[in-house]
């Protein structure tokens, strides 16, 4: 029990340290505050809308990965390296990929749910 609250703790840690330093993560808080109770509207069954939240949580999980992944590099040295460079734009990269799936998911989902009112 002693290790899962450790554990716990170590993630309410990283949630409050990425919302503090991060203006991305932020807005993604912000965008999961909204898309909770969107999600309850526009889906069209239970899983549609775990699937709409869960969306907007694998954001969230990629930014915190790239944030990690930057915030490592800029430890390691502030000069510029090629290869620090693209690390961190394939985070950058996996973020950009997380927010298309996102936005497929939510289009797909307000697509199905505005079909279901018009016909």
């Amino acid at each position: 029990m002693e290790r899962i609250w450790r554990a716990t703790l170590n993630t309410i840690n990283g949630l409050r340290a990425a919302a503090a330093s991060e203006a991305a993560f932020r807005q993604e808080l912000f965008a999961l505050a909204l898309a909770v109770p969107l999600a309850m509207v526009i889906a069209t069954s239970l899983w549609m809308a775990l699937i709409l939240i869960g969306a907007v949580l694998a954001i969230m999980i990629v930014e915190l990965l790239n944030t990690a992944i930057e915030k490592l590099a800029d430890r390691v040295t502030l000069d510029h390296d090629p290869m620090i460079g693209r690390a961190k734009d394939m985070g950058s990269a996996a973020v950009g990929l997380s927010l298309l799936l996102a936005g497929a998911v939510w289009l797909l989902a307000i697509w199905e749910r505005l079909s279901g009112l018009l016909w």
